[in-house]
């Protein structure tokens, strides 16, 4: 009896080991594996924001601040201008620091250049707020079904050719495996209001940057949306524009998600860009005055794109701001990411466009800084941000 207890003990004692040793996903919480993550002081502030009144509550409570995380590298900063990292809301802006499968993250590669990293939460989102809660609810992140087939692991059904080539998920990109899993869990909801949203990130967006000065942004997917606002709004505080296959597609929202092209597209963003009015000249009553016209054959693997009618109103706010954006080989936004770059053509901006492919950088989706090569395309950002 003795002997069973010893050996019940000592299998309950290896099997906590082998958990505690994997350090894959979210088993790497255990004390016994190690950070990757560079030395930084972390400092995080709530900036803007206001009281609003709650009747039900007989009192006011503080909405729409912008939860902001400072991190200063502990062999101190040698960069001139801060970098501000911005996610498209799901994940939270969580999503910059270590990786899925515990690899540095994109926050540390820039902390161990120098550069002095801010990280949001979007409002709505994670550790900032949610404004006006009981009138506007939550909406889901994101499915399992729409996390596999379009980012993790698009090339076990094809939804567009150019899947075929993803590579560099690491892990299955599949329902039961630890990376996966641990995705989908940093999948939190975000509002249903796209214009309280935009509205209180612009406007605490622009009082941060007044804060800190003059910034890059760098921002994902949606989180493309909001540094479009600040350029329109506030854009001499900043630096210059980096878009990792940015997600606000002219007047539509496509998801490579069939081999049908009409399948997935969806109507968006009325003033082309954004929800919310922006700058253009000449100026508009409302966003009915933008005349658009289809233009491009609509295939898998190349969508056709919504453009204004010529002459085209012009966004001069938005065009003082250096632009690029960053497209993956393997990412469905191969398949539109030219309306964006033609659209900022158009309204007067000057956009760069670096497909990772002519660069030798082959496999990537649409989560390209979470994947295997994300040091690769760091440095394909960081020389960029050089250049400027």
């Amino acid at each position: 009896m003795r002997w069973l207890t010893t050996i019940s003990l000592g299998f309950g004692a290896l099997a906590r080991l082998a958990h505690a040793t994997s350090c894959t996903g979210v088993s790497a919480v255990s004390p016994n594996c190690t950070s990757k993550e560079v030395a930084y002081k972390r400092d995080y502030f709530y900036i803007g924001g206001e009281y609003v009144y709650s009747e039900s509550l007989s009192g006011s409570i503080f909405s729409d601040q912008l939860y902001v995380e400072k991190l200063t590298p502990q062999t101190g900063v040698n960069q001139t201008n801060p970098i501000v990292f911005i996610s498209a809301g799901v994940p939270s802006g969580a999503v910059w620091l270590n990786t899925l499968d515990n690899r540095r993250g994109w926050a540390s590669y820039f902390l161990d250049h120098g550069y002095q990293v801010y990280i949001l939460d979007i409002t709505s989102v994670g550790r900032s707020s949610q404004p006006q809660f009981s009138i506007y609810p939550l909406k889901i992140g994101s499915t399992d079904n729409i996390t596999r087939n379009c980012y993790t692991s698009p090339e076990t059904i094809m939804p567009y050719p150019q899947a075929i080539n993803h590579t560099q998920w690491p892990g299955t990109g599949i329902r039961g495996d630890a990376i996966f899993d641990s995705f989908m869990a940093s999948m939190i909801p975000l509002t249903s209001n796209a214009t309280s949203l935009e509205l209180s990130m612009r406007k605490a967006g622009c009082q941060l940057l007044e804060m800190i000065g003059s910034s890059f942004l760098i921002s994902h997917s949606a989180g493309s949306t909001y540094a479009t606002l600040l350029s329109d709004q506030c854009p001499n505080l900043i630096k210059a524009n980096v878009n990792i296959e940015p997600g606000n597609t002219p007047f539509q929202s496509l998801v490579g998600n069939s081999t049908v092209p009409a399948v997935g597209r969806t109507s968006a963003r009325p003033y082309g860009l954004t929800t919310t009015e922006i700058g253009y000249v000449p100026a508009l009553n409302s966003s009915a005055d933008l005349e658009t016209v289809w233009v491009g054959d609509d295939l898998a693997g190349n969508r056709s794109c919504v453009m204004q009618t010529e002459p085209a109103r012009q966004l001069p706010n938005i065009a003082k701001v250096p632009y690029v954006a960053i497209t993956g080989a393997a990412s469905p936004h191969i398949t539109y990411d030219h309306c964006i770059i033609n659209y900022l053509k158009q309204v007067g901006v000057d956009p760069e466009w670096i497909k990772l492919e002519d660069r030798g950088i082959l496999g990537n989706g649409h989560f390209m800084y979470l994947e295997k090569n994300s040091d690769e395309i760091a440095a394909v950002v960081l020389e960029w941000m050089q250049s400027r």
